[in-house]
């Protein structure tokens, strides 16, 4: 036995571990040893009677929680084992709340907070009706839009003139006569009037962080913002512009669309709307979009590399993207970025949980250090290419000095530089022969 996210050791109790009851409470239920040390020692206990008969009271008067407190021994020395169920509501220690991640204890506070006491009384925060909008807050351009492309995607069927309230009924965006936050996300005139952090902000950056070379922000609903980026970034920021509705084509020298399009919707869809604005960065070697919002509960970093279950963070918001023709419902995204990638020869995408939101970047360079180790390349070749992507090209003449290596070797290790399509040959024969990085 160690420790782990259901399992915590403590060699003496104190009222603070409270916190890990409630932690535990609010994750997936766990156990807390009281009289085992950091290493797995049980050390014992003397107060263990007294604790048999407080514990539970504690646990009732102070958290409201039930948990089975049982005595062990081992070597005539006595510990107990807590065992704290998952509870569906929210659990708190003196009006502070707080859940076991991973191995360890996170205090909730802010939109995490919010979203957590959302999710355990059954709610999801795009599902929460907004009083202050009505329904000329809602722009008709971009509900006409949306039921062009529904049309086309065949995922909604209802009459071409049905009203802007029947729509956004069928699609449970209004209550009681009211409209949910999703509505305003995905069809409102305003959007930022409600909530002010939805801008999507791109900016180009050179070398480092510091070095900002031109920004852009960008405004408006999801469904006028998933196109306005692809409309910026190809009008200001990529070198060369990438068709957005031709999604299959390729491009080699740049970024692949497909895995491009498939990051700003993903970044759209599941962001945190309460939370900072989404950032797009472009650099010399990259390009990546960060969201607020962590990735959903039971979800990891490697499952984003396999095929896994959709867990969306607001799936009202998800569905009317699902019946547009946006995007899928089998959570295939971060999938279609991987193999998008793969297609284009580009390193496998960075996918990872990154300052309290989510990061997705793609790196343009092919061949960086890690990607000819596994072409199966050696230390000379990986130098080789390495030079020829500082100067252009390399000779064989150069590739011996560099190496200090002969002639027959570096001929053999250029051809095969050659064979795995990493270089091409000029096609000069004699001296002037050098080699460039292939297309």
């Amino acid at each position: 036995m160690s420790e782990n996210q259901y399992i915590e050791w403590k060699s003496n109790w104190h009222n603070d571990y409270l916190k890990w009851i409630c932690g535990f409470a609010n994750a997936q239920g766990g156990k807390l040893f009281i009289g085992i040390d950091d290493h797995g020692t049980v050390t014992g206990i003397d107060n263990h009677h007294e604790l048999l008969e407080q514990l539970p009271n504690k646990f009732r008067d102070i958290l409201g929680v039930y948990a089975e407190v049982n005595l062990h021994s081992k070597d005539n020395k006595y510990y107990l084992e807590i065992i704290i169920p998952r509870f569906d509501v929210p659990i708190s220690v003196r009006g502070k709340y707080y859940v076991r991640t991973g191995s360890t204890l996170q205090e909730l506070k802010g939109p995490a907070l919010n979203e957590f006491i959302l999710k355990r009384t059954g709610k999801t925060w795009d599902d929460i009706p907004e009083p202050r909008a009505t329904v000329d807050d809602i722009d008709k351009d971009t509900i006409d839009q949306f039921l062009h492309d529904a049309k086309i995607a065949k995922r909604i069927n209802v009459e071409d003139d049905i009203n802007i309230s029947d729509l956004l009924e069928k699609l449970r965006l209004l209550e009681n006569g009211q409209l949910k936050r999703a509505a305003i996300i995905l069809f409102g005139k305003d959007p930022s009037k409600f909530y002010p952090n939805l801008t999507v902000k791109i900016g180009k950056f050179g070398d480092s962080d510091a070095d900002l070379k031109f920004h852009e922000v960008i405004e408006g609903n999801l469904i006028q913002l998933k196109d306005r980026i692809g409309e910026m970034l190809n009008a200001k920021f990529f070198v060369h512009p990438i068709d957005f509705v031709g999604m299959q084509r390729v491009e080699r020298d740049e970024y692949p669309v497909a895995a491009v399009r498939e990051m700003i919707l993903n970044a759209l869809v599941h962001r945190n709307y309460m939370g900072a604005p989404t950032q797009i960065r472009l650099y010399n070697d990259n390009f990546g979009i960060w969201n607020d919002g962590s990735l959903p509960e039971g979800i990891t970093e490697e499952d984003l590399k396999k095929v896994h279950r959709s867990k969306p963070r607001n799936p009202l918001i998800a569905d009317v993207c699902f019946r547009g023709g946006y995007i899928d419902s089998w959570g295939r995204g971060t999938i279609k970025i991987i193999e998008a990638c793969k297609d284009a020869e580009l390193p496998e995408p960075v996918l990872k949980e990154e300052q309290g939101g989510f990061l997705s970047k793609i790196l343009k360079d092919r061949f960086t250090e890690d990607q000819l180790k596994k072409l199966g390349l050696n230390d000379r070749q990986i130098e080789a290419v390495e030079y020829v992507k500082r100067n252009g090209k390399i000779t064989n003449k150069n590739y011996q000095e560099m190496s200090d290596t002969s002639k027959k070797t570096s001929s053999r290790d250029l051809r095969e530089l050659v064979d795995k399509k990493i270089l091409k040959s000029s096609g000069i024969s004699g001296a002037g022969a050098f080699y460039v990085i292939s297309e």
